[in-house]
C-alpha cells in the first residue's frame, strides 16, 4: 500500500469522524430545541383550557358582585389578551397577570360568604386551583428544558453550530416579584 492511499484512506476516515460529529451536534440540538418547545405547548395546553373554564367563574362570581365589574372586566381582558398573544414572552407575561388577578378574584370571593359556599363556585375554584398546579409542575419542566437547550448551545463546540443555525438562548418562564410575595394569614 503506497503512502498516497494511506493518506487518502486516513482524510476518508477524519472526514467520516468530522461528519459524524456534525450529525451527532446537530441531532442534539434539534433534540433540545424541540424539547423546550414541546415544554412551553404543554404549558400553553393547561392555560387554554384555564382561559376557557375562567369565564365560567366569572359567571357565577358576577352574579354575586355585580359592584366588582371592573375586576370581572380585568379577567375577560386578561383572557382575550392571552388567546391574543403571539410570541412565548408576551404569552408569559399575560399568564401571569392572568394568575394574579385570579388570586384577587379568591381574596374578594372570602368577603361573599353567599358566593364562597356556593358549590359552583367552589367546583370552579378547586378546578382552577388544580389548574395552577398543573401549570407550576409545568413551569418547572419548561424550566429544566429551557436550561438544557441553553446550555446546549453555549457549549464548545456545539456552538459553532448552533450560531450557524440561528438557534440563540431561550427566557426562562419566571414568577414576578407579586407573585412570590406573601403577606402572611389574614384573618
Amino acid at each position: 500500500m503506497s503512502a498516497q492511499n494511506i493518506a487518502l484512506i486516513v482524510g476518508l476516515i477524519l472526514v467520516i469522524i468530522l461528519l459524524n460529529f456534525f450529525i451527532g451536534t446537530y441531532n442534539k440540538l434539534v433534540m433540545l430545541k424541540n424539547n423546550f418547545e414541546k415544554a412551553f405547548r404543554n404549558i400553553d395546553v393547561i392555560l387554554m383550557q384555564r382561559a376557557d373554564e375562567v369565564p365560567e367563574l366569572v359567571k357565577v362570581a358576577s352574579k354575586f358582585m355585580e359592584h366588582e365589574t371592573a375586576m370581572l372586566t380585568n379577567l375577560t381582558k386578561l383572557r382575550t389578551d392571552f388567546l391574543n398573544s403571539k410570541t412565548v414572552d408576551e404569552k408569559i407575561e399575560n399568564a401571569n397577570e392572568f394568575s394574579k388577578s385570579l388570586k384577587t378574584l379568591f381574596a374578594v370571593s372570602e368577603n361573599y360568604p353567599t358566593l364562597a359556599s356556593n358549590s359552583n363556585f367552589l367546583e370552579l375554584q378547586r378546578r382552577v386551583s388544580q389548574m395552577e398546579d398543573k401549570i407550576a409542575d409545568r413551569r418547572e419542566f419548561f424550566n429544566d428544558s429551557v436550561n438544557l437547550y441553553n446550555i446546549g448551545i453555549q457549549e464548545f463546540p456545539n456552538l459553532i453550530l448552533a450560531k450557524m443555525l440561528g438557534y440563540h438562548t431561550q427566557t426562562l418562564f419566571e414568577v414576578s416579584t407579586e407573585e412570590k410575595a406573601y403577606n402572611g394569614i389574614q384573618f
